[in-house]
């Protein structure tokens, strides 16, 4: 039975019992009591004597079918729900000893959040101590700070300080891990760098800066970088590490996934061997790449023959973009595949198009793509002048692809996506661009089956809205509302005029 199932028929137990309660309290008040001496009071013995037989047998079917009712809008009071899912799935005990203070409101929160946690799953336990009345248990687990939960398992023991169930839940899935898989990414070619500054943001397009001649001094700046996404690796319980594609050298045997983000530099003959190699062992790929990057065509060979063909250009979606640049691709269907299956929206700001390349042995699919009316363009300055001639179709924006380059091999994954900023500091934390790169790799990572969660990032809230709707709402404020009253008025100097 699934938690949603579970859940609903603990709430029908709770409605059962307590409308079963009113019944008997109403049969009570019309209850006759009949019979002289000393049968009338053992008959009102029994009455009493059964009334709290019931009562108690009420209570206990409450308690273990107990409801949680929480009318906010906001669902303040409830737990969020990757933390509820990650709770039921529990296989194996997890112990929360939650160490706070008792006069901290935000501390007494996250106790009630433990506390409802802990009733959908019996392999949950938690148990919360007020430091100030029990500073020697503290101590005993090494515990200095308020709001910190000791999280232990069966091998693993860890500390997490926060108020946030998501950041718990968090430390439950890193505790249960019995291996802590590495995840590598590429450098020696310009690429984006996973130790820098997570918080800068900018907007950019064809109005703005981009990534071609004229834009390399700002893209290696320190800020423009994956900070964000190896913070988010770490929580996750992975191990981010650099590597390099030496010629000559394969890649490390422990890196059980390689990302490559934001190449700058050509790749070098001798390095599409060592990718070919890596593939051919079933290694797990994933290459973010720009519009402007030039592929060497003995690595685009490779990604050929693993499922995926990269274009050139870059896509041009006057119906499917988001804010006000045709080139920043807003993308609200996806395939269903579990990288993208129950995915919100994402957005790429410039991206080229890269489509699905299957051959025996090998299976790719497109993971999503742009609108039918989207077209390619060469130079992206100039793409105005493309939109007259050039063909307008969908056009895919990433491949995932899987398979055996070699028949006695071991299979391979690997991941190819038109575009390297989504993923950056800049765009990783806002829409669904951390959920789409972090599903991307727990799939190399053949952990899809995983409950999913996204480490919580600081941003500062945004009302996100697609072409189409900054459309609707310009023709209902500007349009349709000032018409309708200016066509009332009209209507109204009319009638008196008669």
């Amino acid at each position: 039975m699934s938690g949603e199932q579970s859940g609903w028929l603990d709430a029908l137990w709770f409605v059962a019992c307590v409308v079963a309660l009113v019944v008997m309290f109403a049969a009570a008040l019309r209850l006759r009591v009949y019979g002289a001496g000393w049968r009338r009071w053992a008959l009102r013995l029994g009455v009493i004597v059964l009334a709290l037989g019931v009562t108690l047998a009420a209570n206990v079917a409450v308690y273990r079918h107990d409801a949680h009712l929480d009318f906010t809008r906001e669902e303040v009071f409830t737990p969020s729900r990757e933390a509820t899912d990650i709770v039921r799935s529990l296989q194996e005990p997890v112990q929360i000893v939650y160490f706070y203070q008792k006069e901290n409101a935000a501390g007494r929160a996250a106790v009630t959040m433990l506390e409802l946690l802990e009733r959908l799953n019996p392999k949950l336990s938690v148990e919360a101590v007020d430091i100030d009345r029990n500073p020697g248990r503290a101590g005993a687990v090494g515990v200095q700070l308020y709001n910190t939960a000791v999280i232990s398992t069966a091998t693993h023991h860890l500390q997490v300080v926060t108020t946030d169930d998501r950041e718990m839940a968090l430390g439950i899935l890193r505790a249960l891990r019995q291996r802590q898989p590495v995840v590598c990414f590429v450098t020696g070619h310009g690429e984006y760098d996973i130790d820098n500054f997570e918080f800068h943001t900018h907007f950019e397009g064809s109005h703005t800066h981009n990534h071609n001649s004229e834009g390399v001094g700002l893209v290696q700046m320190q800020q423009h970088g994956l900070g964000r996404l190896r913070r988010a690796i770490e929580k996750l319980g992975l191990e981010p590490r650099k590597a390099e594609l030496r010629p000559g050298q394969p890649l490390p045997k422990d890196c059980a996934a390689l990302v490559d983000a934001n190449p700058r530099t050509p790749h070098i003959p001798a390095e599409a061997d060592v990718l070919r190699r890596y593939l051919e062992q079933g290694g797990s790929y994933m290459l973010l790449v720009e519009p402007d990057f030039a592929i060497d065509p003995r690595v685009a060979a490779v990604l050929a023959d693993a499922g995926a063909r990269i274009g050139d250009g870059v896509i041009v979606d006057p119906q499917e973009h988001y804010f006000t640049d045709d080139q920043m691709i807003a993308i609200t269907r996806y395939a269903n595949h579990p990288v993208t299956r129950a995915q919100a929206l994402s957005f790429y700001p410039g991206a080229r198009p890269v489509e699905p390349a299957p051959r025996d042995g090998v299976r790719a699919i497109a993971l999503f793509a742009s609108s039918v009316k989207s077209y390619v363009a060469l130079d992206r300055m100039r793409y105005h002048e493309a939109a007259a001639t050039a063909p307008k179709r969908a056009y895919s924006l990433a491949v995932a692809a899987e398979g055996r380059l070699v028949a006695s091999a071991p299979p391979y994954r690997m991941i190819v996506v038109g575009d390297a900023d989504f993923a950056s500091n800049s765009f990783f934390p806002y829409l669904a661009n951390a959920d789409i790169v972090l599903a991307g790799v727990s799939w190399l990572l053949r952990e899809e089956r995983l409950p999913t969660l996204k480490p919580p990032v600081e941003v500062l809230p945004l009302v996100t809205l697609t072409n189409a709707e900054v459309r609707w709402i310009f023709i209902l404020t500007v349009i349709l509302l000032p018409g309708a009253v200016a066509c009332a008025g009209l209507g109204v100097w009319l009638w008196r005029r008669r």
